[in-house]
């Protein structure tokens, strides 16, 4: 109701109903607002808008402007919380830190808080602020609850944090994505296309996938002799029609999601990992660049696209194919020893290929950290994934199909871009490495400069950390309508169209290409869908952290290696018995970035998922 009204103030209308009439007689009399002729406008002591809570502060998102936001103190917010519309009043003493205070807090519908329960007192999960009410429902200690900050009253018992099972509800909860809890929608999928299909089941596809995986997007078939290599894709968008309500739950998660030892599928699993997956040994529907390869000139010579009928003779390992390309072929039938010796002829083209890629794209040596849980739903075991020759092999592919696809889109599409990062970026880039010890300068354009970094971290024993150092001083990717390029990948031109299964962004792209159409809201698409791939990798990463801490408080006083990776707010990243998790140094007395340490684990907090450490010295 008050949201509305202010909105309408700031449209500058002259006209309201009788009960508005009444609200804005009582923001005149506290001097919130004035007249001014026929119309009413905001004292500009007061700020008007919604709050968001961060994790050590408020900010209150003016409904004047979305992009002039005011930082309040938890302190300050005279019982507001997180999505409640306010109104601040400014303090101008130059001698405060404190720059407004709520002064009204509006709750005219129901309002969910997630918390939790110590010492008979409840806090908030998300910010852990300790609320100013009473419930009237019984609660134990640790339990975390919803409630109704309004009605007072209990919504639902989620758990208690003992149980680590209910972390997967509280990252869920905390950004917004429950929707991936509920059930799935009923889906009624048959292959009965009435389109004439080219029908490629006499070929050998094969996927490549971790030996987990139960959604095959991509399936790859190399015709040595032609030099014509087939990249198949699940044709999702055959089943999943645009703004069916398929469609617009797709839309909503925007992507899967990838917990340890788990995935929520952005599309109902009867999809997922049956109609659409190129499952081995049956007749799928996929969507096929068939590219002929110039190998010479490391480019391609034409491309065909057109909707098929597969059959993916086998399902491989990435470990089975760097088996075969080790020249372990293990026990295997003929035809898959026929299969193993034409992915060993494309695994010697897509080298060349990525040879040819990186003179002007970066080969960063990262590598991933799997988490492994137990029945528990706790740490048992870390594994480091490498990018092997078979990932590789598969990347190339996948990297020839996007770009083809980036291609045959019109000037309006949608794109994968990473601009170039800018000049300041590069500059401090060069100053930390140059703080590592390792003498680099700025060269005549950013390419130049990072190749010169990385050769020159080859020659120190911190190339590893230094490419960290590279990644982050670069622009986020992100989905655009606009072509922009690829910085990273050192490509003009690029698409995201390999993995419909899993990314709403292929499955647009797909749409386009088939009905050569441009949704006519293609920018919002791009923006919502950046911005939900941002939150979903936040959302794991919580949920990673609480598995962390719940295995620190198992292990208050073990003795553990760590190297800095924050000196500003002295914050070490730990490599041996438990990598990846991050703690807090107690004791930090200014070491430089990547000083390795010994630290002693101290203390841990579920909730906050705060881990802090002394360091041994």
């Amino acid at each position: 109701m008050y949201k509305k009204l202010f909105e309408e103030i700031i449209k500058k209308q002259e006209k309201f109903s009788k009960q508005q009439i009444e609200l804005i007689n009582k923001l005149l009399k506290k001097e919130i607002i004035f007249k001014v002729e026929n119309h009413y406008e905001i004292n500009s002591k007061f700020r008007v808008g919604t709050l968001s809570f961060e994790k050590k502060y408020a900010l209150l998102i003016d409904i004047s402007n979305e992009n002039k936001s005011l930082k309040l103190e938890f302190e300050h917010l005279n019982g507001a919380y997180d999505g409640d519309f306010v109104i601040a009043k400014r303090v101008f003493n130059p001698r405060s830190k404190i720059k407004a205070k709520i002064v009204e807090v509006f709750n005219d519908a129901k309002k969910e808080l997630l918390v939790y329960a110590k010492q008979n007192k409840l806090f908030t999960v998300k910010e852990n602020i300790e609320l100013n009410f009473k419930i009237k429902d019984s609660f134990e200690n640790n339990d975390v609850l919803i409630i109704d900050s309004n009605s007072l009253e209990l919504i639902k018992k989620v758990g208690n944090l003992q149980d680590a099972n209910i972390d997967e509800f509280i990252s869920l909860y905390l950004y917004k994505e429950l929707i991936r809890l509920e059930k799935e929608i009923e889906v009624d999928a048959k292959m009965d296309d009435t389109n004439k299909r080219v029908d490629l089941t006499h070929l050998n596809f094969c996927t490549i996938d971790p030996a987990s995986a139960k959604d095959h997007d991509d399936a790859i078939y190399y015709d040595d002799k032609e030099e014509v290599l087939y990249v198949a894709i699940a044709d999702v968008s055959y089943f999943v029609k645009e703004n069916s309500d398929l469609d617009k739950i797709a839309y909503l998660k925007s992507t899967s999601l990838y917990l340890p030892s788990k995935v929520l599928p952005m599309l109902p699993r009867k999809l997922s990992e049956d109609m659409c997956s190129l499952r081995e040994n049956e007749k799928r529907y996929a969507y096929v660049f068939e590219m002929h390869l110039d190998i010479e000139n490391h480019n391609i010579k034409k491309s065909k696209l057109y909707e098929a009928i597969i059959e993916s003779k086998r399902k491989f390992s990435y470990g089975r194919i760097d088996r075969v390309l080790e020249n372990k072929y293990d026990t295997c039938t003929t035809l898959e020893k026929q299969m193993f010796v034409s992915i060993e002829k494309l695994y010697e083209v897509t080298k060349k290929y990525r040879n040819n890629r990186l003179k002007k794209g970066y080969d960063f040596r990262t590598s991933e950290l799997r988490l492994k849980l137990n029945h528990r739903n706790e740490i048992e075991t870390i594994e480091e994934e490498q990018s092997t020759a078979s990932h590789q092999l598969v990347e190339e592919c996948m990297l020839l199909a996007n770009i083809e696809a980036s291609k045959k889109v019109n000037s309006v599409g949608i794109y994968r871009i990473h601009e170039e990062p800018p000049f300041k970026a590069i500059s401090k880039l060069v100053d930390d490495v140059n703080m590592l010890g390792v003498k680099v300068k700025l060269q005549s354009d950013v390419h130049d400069t990072i190749t010169h970094i990385q050769e020159k971290a080859k020659q120190s024993t911190l190339a590893k950390e230094i490419d960290e150092l590279i990644i982050h001083s670069q622009t986020q990717a992100k989905y655009s309508s606009k072509n922009l390029g690829h910085f990273g990948l050192g490509f003009t031109s690029y698409s995201h169209f390999t993995s419909p299964i899993r990314r709403y962004s292929d499955l647009v792209l797909h749409r386009m290409l088939k009905l050569a159409r441009t949704p006519e809201n293609i920018d919002d698409i791009c923006e919502y869908i950046s911005v939900q791939e941002r939150k979903i990798d936040q959302l794991v990463w919580d949920f990673e952290d609480r598995k962390y801490a719940r295995w620190a408080l198992n292990n208050i006083g073990l003795e553990l290696k760590a190297e800095v990776i924050d000196e500003q707010r002295g914050i070490a990243k730990v490599y041996h018995k438990i990598p990846g998790m991050k703690v807090v140094l107690e004791n930090f007395k200014g070491q430089i970035l990547y000083t390795k340490l010994k630290v002693i684990l101290k203390s841990s907090d579920i909730v906050t998922k705060q881990i802090i450490a002394t360091i041994k010295y």
